[in-house]
């Protein structure tokens, strides 16, 4: 077509009518147009509604539920194939749509797509993924720049169109000796930076054998809006980031693109470089750091996340997954384990064929049968996967972390666990979890559920599988909140009826400056770990991306989420924390919204006190001197049957108004729920000009030596990262372990959380757990509970092992224990030996940051304790 034409053709272009019959190839699986998209420029876009929404519902970024793509098999329907979108659709058109070819070439072209599929079209089967593929994992390690990929952001179609090598030839590409050395693409998605786009080498690009075309069809039909219609690139064995969607201009250069998304998306930086020093040094423009030929990488689908398997099943189990490498190299073998690693054993592989030239552009899939006594053997153990290619590449056992989350491929590990089972002769089913779920939803052994057990457990022997597993994989759909978790939020039984999607909000208003206004009602809907909205002094904050790195945990910020929670914040930050909390401002609360203020008691229908959501008044109504500096002070709750609903091991927030300021500390009283009606605290009083270093003494435990019977304080909780649940077993953050013997290792005040957990393990007479705790303090007189210590020691000599260390000793006193800081051989002679050395022992910490870091874990380490062998609480 003569350009004069060309040029009046698109003159005459308008929004095309989506509803002519030509068009009908878009709803491929006649799901017509999603309501979350109604509201949003894609509102035109069929849309598949199994597929999981990880960014809201606009942009639209998805993948399948990883058990659905794998039911497709080899290849996948578009509708069903994983999506990245950076902003809306362009509405193009098959009719009307031209591409230019310029730059270093002697005849610059515009070209329709009846003169692109006029030339040799070229058909094969390409993989392709998105170098965020598994980054949630990532994410749950330290967050990243990037949302949360599950492990389904990779499908595989079959791909029509052009090779790049024939169109450049047609508009007579100049070689390296011209310069020319690098092909951009640009496509017609025009984002807040400019047009996405990005580069690759001419070399490359004019490689007969690599196979890199301009593609128009997928699995036999012309594309779908969402992968590129009408005209998109495909660079087999590369990420999907460089396969420009919605293609509009090739340009040849003597340098890579300059644009934006080439510099600032699909790179993998080293570890220590996060996004501050990143983009004050440069190392977005460093080229090495470029991330374009996939890394070898696998996962399992079967089973699945939350799958139940009684253990009357007849077997053989089959595993299953997926595997892919980059470059066309081949993944030749993919091996399992059920032994954490000792051993592993081969998977069958299913492939499709390589090229003519022996690349391999495709992923395979994998399965491995194995017996229910297999499986029983991986109970509180893992199932690993790892690949290998053509090249002997083979994948981590651990993660590297990246700013951009990218290329995250270490071994791939679900967890096995034991439950009981009605349906089973056996009265024990084993169930599946996964490392995450994808999106925002909460779930997985890798982060920490928005619903854990009950406040008030009093114990749990067996980890349950979430509520309405059998339904969940139907039930993962679009808005990416129908985990197992989620589901168990809401669901009264496995039964249960899939909730529905949210309503559509409307879109919020705006200042002059651009500041988002967001009213009190919005916010109380980001009140969970999936979405954790809080408001300091009129301003909102989305501290989501947060939760895992708060030192506190997750729950002192999800407590809060969805209110107001300016005088918590101001009670208990630094300067260093509002700074922080900066990063992220999302808006400020619209004039004349709802402000939550401190909260009535709960009624007397509800029976367990703390609440995460609110702030509960308590009165002391005991008083007990125990030493010159020590107090026990007992505060009634809010009637004599209730409870305080502390889970063994943790802590709760005291709030009370100091000096006209609010303050807030943690505590973990003496007391357990086995008390009733009240709870116990046993506090160090630190006095004014006592230690030069803190002249004005402790805040909070000069309030409380100032109470006077009748006085109140607030409490606010739970919180913690360790709950003993009784038997030997015990909860780290999501992960439900066990062990026979149980260290501690406590300093000053820090006693309190494992004197909680010793005194409910001895009133269980089933409890056989042997309990060694190693107590540091400045003197003997410091010494907190020491009567009560050691006569748990002389009652059960078999499971309380007491040992004490001091700084100093007055003169002349006696002294039988340890005198100096925490060492080494302490650690040795007075707490069990690693699991390393084949004990089955776990280690909790609890005193200064000091004492921890600098003499604690390096000393544990010297040992042989692992980081999974000791927490901190």
């Amino acid at each position: 077509m003569p350009p004069q034409a060309k040029e009046e053709k698109m003159a005459q272009a308008s929004v095309p009518d989506y509803k002519d019959p030509k068009f009908a190839h878009f709803d491929q699986g006649g799901y017509g147009i999603d309501p979350r998209d109604v509201d949003t420029p894609d509102n035109w876009v069929p849309r598949h509604p199994s597929l999981i929404r990880l960014t809201g519902r606009h942009p639209f970024n998805v993948e399948p539920p990883l058990s659905m793509l794998m039911e497709q098999g080899l290849i996948t329907p578009p509708a069903l194939h994983f999506v990245r979108d950076h902003g809306c659709c362009p509405k193009l058109d098959w009719d009307t749509h031209t591409f230019t070819v310029s730059g270093l070439v002697d005849n610059p072209i515009t070209l329709t797509m009846d003169e692109v599929a006029g030339m040799e079209t070229v058909t094969f089967p390409c993989t392709v993924t998105c170098a965020g593929n598994r980054r949630k994992e990532q994410n749950m390690t330290k967050q990243t720049v990037g949302f949360n990929w599950g492990a389904a952001g990779t499908s595989t179609s079959i791909w029509t169109g052009v090779r790049l090598r024939d169109v450049l030839l047609k508009a007579g590409v100049k070689d390296g000796k011209a310069g020319a050395q690098y092909v951009c693409f640009e496509g017609a998605d025009k984002l807040p930076n400019g047009y996405y786009g990005t580069s690759m080498l001419l070399a490359h690009a004019m490689d007969p054998l690599r196979d890199v075309i301009l593609a128009f069809e997928q699995n036999g039909q012309r594309l779908t809006p969402d992968h590129g219609y009408p005209i998109r690139m495909i660079i087999p064995g590369w990420i999907g980031g460089r396969m420009v969607k919605w293609l509009t201009k090739i340009m040849i250069t003597d340098k890579e693109s300059d644009n934006y998304y080439h510099y600032f998306d699909n790179r993998i930086l080293p570890p220590q470089v996060d996004k501050e020093i990143a983009d004050r040094d440069g190392w977005w423009y460093k080229p090495e750091y470029l991330f374009n030929e996939l890394n070898i990488n696998s996962a399992i689908s079967s089973p699945a996340h939350g799958e139940v398997l009684p253990l009357a099943t007849p077997g053989p189990y089959v595993l299953k997954g997926w595997a892919y490498s980059g470059g066309g190299r081949k993944v030749t073998r993919v091996e399992t384990s059920l032994d954490g690693g000792n051993t592993w054993d081969l998977s069958e592989l299913e492939h499709l064929q390589p090229n003519a030239s022996g690349y391999m552009w495709t992923w395979c899939h994998w399965s491995k049968s194995v017996t229910m006594q297999q499986l029983m053997m991986a109970v509180n153990r893992e199932i690993m996967v790892r690949a290998w290619d053509a090249g002997s590449n083979t994948q981590p056992r651990k993660l590297t972390w990246n700013v951009m989350g990218m290329g995250n491929n270490p071994i791939f590990r679900v967890k096995v666990h034991a439950c009981p089972s009605e349906s089973s002769p056996q009265g024990l089913s084993i169930w599946f979890e996964h490392p995450t779920v994808a999106g925002p939803a909460a779930g997985g052994w890798m982060v920490k559920p928005s619903v854990d057990f009950p406040t008030g457990t009093k114990a749990l022997t067996l980890p349950a599988p979430p509520v309405g597993h059998h339904l969940w994989q139907s039930q993962l759909t679009a808005n990416a909140s129908y985990s197992p978790l989620a589901m168990q939020k809401k669901a009264q039984g496995s039964d249960a009826a899939p909730p529905t999607p949210s309503p559509v909000q409307p879109v919020a208003p705006k200042l002059a400056d651009g500041t988002r206004v967001i009213s009190m009602e919005e916010v109380g809907q980001h009140a969970s770990e999936e979405s954790s909205w809080i408001v300091v002094k009129g301003r909102v904050y989305d501290c989501t991306p947060f939760l895992e790195e708060h030192p506190g945990g997750a729950a002192s910020i999800t407590m809060n989420a969805g209110m107001d929670c300016t005088e918590d914040f101001e009670a208990v930050h630094s300067s260093k924390a509002w700074k922080q909390l900066e990063d992220y401002f999302i808006g400020v609360v619209g004039t004349g919204a709802r402000v939550d203020g401190p909260t009535a008691a709960p009624t007397i229908e509800d029976l367990t006190t703390l609440d995460p959501k609110k702030k509960v008044p308590v009165t002391l109504v005991r008083k007990e001197t125990l030493s010159h500096d020590t107090r026990r002070l007992r505060f009634a709750l809010p009637t004599d049957k209730h409870v305080l609903g502390l889970p063994v091991g943790n802590h709760f927030f005291v709030m009370a108004t100091v000096d006209g300021k609010p303050c807030m500390r943690a505590y973990t009283p003496v007391s357990t729920d086995d008390e009733v009606g009240y709870f116990e605290l046993v506090v160090k009083v630190y006095f004014k000009n006592v230690h030069p270093k803190f002249p004005d003494g402790g805040k909070m435990s000069q309030h409380f030596e100032g109470m006077s019977v009748g006085d109140r304080v607030e409490i606010k909780g739970p919180i913690g990262h360790f709950t003993y649940l009784g038997k030997g077993t015990f909860k780290v953050k999501s992960e439900l372990r066990t062990c026979k013997k149980m260290g501690f290792i406590c300093g000053g005040t820090g006693l309190t959380p494992a004197y909680q957990v010793i005194k409910k393990a001895l009133r269980d007479e089933e409890d056989a757990t042997v309990f060694h705790l190693l107590y540091a303090n400045q003197t003997p007189d410091d010494i907190l509970l020491r009567e009560e210590l050691d006569a748990w020691a002389k009652a059960f000599p078999d499971r309380v092992k007491v040992w004490y260390t001091v700084d100093r000793v007055k003169d002349g006193e006696a002294w039988e224990y340890s005198k100096g800081f925490i060492n080494d051989e302490m650690l040795k002679a007075h707490l069990p030996p690693p699991p390393a050395d084949g004990e089955d022992s776990f280690i909790g910490m609890c005193g200064p940051p000091p004492m921890i870091n600098f003499a604690c874990i390096p000393n544990l380490t010297k040992l042989g304790f692992l980081e999974q062998d000791y927490i901190s609480f």
